[in-house]
């Protein structure tokens, strides 16, 4: 991965932080940076003509934070919700966004070269919302743009929701 196509993903030094979930058993990774916290998952409050992918909202400490479901949101399966079902809560432009993941994982170090360029998947995968991926002993790591998976298109149906 290029230094310039890095700094676009969000990556801020020679070697970032991570931490890693699991969605429908495939591993992701978000800039540690940008979670403000995770939480077990909690009852959402559902909001009449949102989004599909977004189930809700919830009262986080006085705030109210808008959850969005990756599985839906990635067009996957939706299944129900268990005991390793968390919410991780994220800053994307100045707001506040909860994710539904299957699982947290880990927090990983991973140097800017052992990140390359996703693949065009061609077809109906959409790769866009792809920082990179990171090759972790054996696994492969989807690296996201929290940015992009949360752009300002779907930052304007959210508020507009709430």
């Amino acid at each position: 991965m290029t230094l310039n196509r890095a700094r676009d993903a969000g990556f801020t030094a020679d070697a970032n932080q991570f931490l890693t979930f699991t969605v429908q058993g495939e591993e992701y990774g978000i800039d540690i940076l940008r979670v403000q916290e995770i939480k077990g998952f909690t009852t959402v409050r559902p909001i009449p003509n949102a989004p599909a992918y977004v189930k809700g909202v919830i009262n986080l400490r006085g705030t109210v934070v808008p959850i969005v479901d990756l599985r839906s949101r990635f067009g996957m399966d939706v299944e129900a919700y268990n005991q390793f079902t968390v919410i991780i809560v994220v800053s994307v432009a100045d707001k506040v966004v909860g994710l539904i993941v299957d699982a947290v994982s880990d927090v990983l170090n991973i140097p800017v070269d052992e990140v390359v360029d996703a693949p065009e998947m061609g077809g109906d995968v959409d790769t866009t919302y792809c920082a990179g991926l990171a090759r972790i002993d054996e696994k492969l790591v989807l690296l996201l743009n929290i940015d992009k998976l949360i752009n300002s298109e779907a930052m304007q149906q959210l508020e507009a929701t709430l």
